[in-house]
């Protein structure tokens, strides 16, 4: 009985997901602090630009949101803020993001949030085929079709990526 299956436990990410009937795959990886989607892709052998950041922010009434965007891009919170109307849209700081989601910076999913946020998702995730997005923990992505964003998630396509200069 020595060799068995590496068993990840429920987040609340992957609780919400099943409560709803989406099916998902699940890919764990050895999480580096700081080492974002480059790593996680490099891990999983995928394309970075289908690894979705969930990134926490908040407007100028520091409501929060969350904001899904490719892997290799940056969000211009300019274009995003003109989008859905706001006069600033910044990061939120880690304890703030984390009080908001419920999850850890590294570890966050839009799926299963400790508070209902409004979503918004760059509109070109929604043409790729798979996408692969935090599972709710460090080190663990969950493979979904991205369709499952609008189907389950209060979210709203928008188009605000940068490409990366990294």
């Amino acid at each position: 009985m020595s060799a068995k299956k590496e068993h990840i436990s429920e987040t609340p990410a992957t609780q919400f997901l099943r409560k709803q009937g989406v099916s998902f795959t699940e890919h764990p990886y050895d999480y580096e602090e700081h080492g974002g989607t480059s790593v996680s892709s490099r891990e999983l052998g995928v394309d970075e630009h289908v690894v979705i950041k969930t990134l926490v922010m908040q407007d100028e009434a520091a409501k929060p949101l969350l904001v899904l965007m490719h892997g290799d891009c940056k969000v211009s919170t300019k274009n995003l803020a003109r989008q859905i109307g706001c006069k600033s849209v910044e990061p939120c700081k880690p304890e703030v993001a984390n009080r908001h989601s419920g999850f850890l910076i590294g570890g966050t999913s839009p799926f299963g949030t400790r508070k209902a946020m409004p979503v918004y998702v760059e509109s070109s995730i929604l043409e790729l085929d798979k996408i692969y997005i935090n599972g709710g923990r460090r080190g663990f992505l969950i493979g979904i079709d991205p369709a499952v964003i609008l189907k389950v998630l209060p979210a709203k396509a928008v188009q605000c990526a940068l490409a990366d200069a990294a």
